[in-house]
């Protein structure tokens, strides 16, 4: 797979398909099973379906080797040529969630003390990654090149981000959460898909560390502070806003890689 396919692909064709993929899960989502961490619903376990959209329109163009080169860039680690890039794919979501928890403790929240399950963490870890595998192939690995063909990065990543979240929007309400907290977990997820093209696109267009930041998030949010229990995405939006705000003001938005002239 080349950057110039990206032409031929059709954004709208994939996200109706991973929509249309989705439907079943949905539909069954109410049901809970015990080995799934934070209470998530069956429909959680449609995080395959943007790689199952990705594999089926690369085999419709390109056969068989298509769907090879696909799957290769899941571990296109050698593309990261600056190391000091795993810098805010490992520690950037952790520290902002040691924020959110700061935050939370100077405003009175009632929170239970840090209860964090490091043993499991290598695990939660694995479990993640194959997840975050399956949605970045999809979201990053197909949908992205077309769009930045025709969009600057930054509205690219608000338009894949609102669709991110639209698509997540059926677990939210079957996770039995609030009106409010689904809204900002709807913008955190905005939010986060712009930090995920600003890594893509300044680290070779790495597939893997779009994988990787997206793993470290769901890590981050399951351990906050005692198996997700008090997370709280108005507190860290609020932080990803700021972070968002101090990376426009160092990168062009319309690429979110060169840096901005100053």
């Amino acid at each position: 797979m080349n950057e110039e396919s990206s032409f031929k692909k059709s954004p709208l064709t994939f996200y109706v398909l991973v929509f249309a993929l989705s439907i079943p899960f949905w539909l069954f989502g109410s049901m809970r099973v015990k080995w799934l961490p934070m209470n998530l619903p069956v429909s959680a376990l449609m995080f395959f379906c943007p790689m199952a959209a990705a594999m089926m329109l690369t085999y419709r163009r390109e056969g068989v080797s298509g769907i090879r080169e696909v799957l290769k860039r899941i571990l296109d680690y050698k593309r990261i040529k600056q190391k000091s890039w795993y810098f805010p794919i490992l520690f950037l979501m952790p520290m902002i969630m040691l924020l959110s928890y700061w935050v939370m403790s100077l405003i009175s929240r009632s929170l239970p003390e840090p209860s964090i399950p490091f043993l499991s963490i290598p695990i939660l870890m694995v479990i993640y990654f194959i997840a975050a595998a399956c949605e970045e192939i999809g979201w990053m690995g197909y949908a992205v090149e077309p769009m930045l063909n025709c969009w600057n990065a930054l509205t690219t990543s608000v338009i894949m981000g609102t669709l991110w979240g639209i698509w997540h929007l059926i677990p939210y309400i079957q996770t039995n959460h609030s009106v409010t907290w689904i809204i900002w977990q709807f913008f955190t997820t905005i939010l986060l898909r712009i930090l995920m093209v600003w890594l893509y696109n300044n680290t070779g267009k790495s597939i893997f560390a779009a994988i990787l930041f997206h793993d470290i998030v769901n890590v981050s949010v399951t351990v906050f502070p005692n198996n997700g229990s008090h997370y709280d995405p108005v507190v860290t939006s609020a932080f990803l806003v700021i972070t968002i705000v101090i990376l426009l003001f160092f990168w062009d938005p319309k690429t979110l890689h060169r840096y901005r002239s100053h």
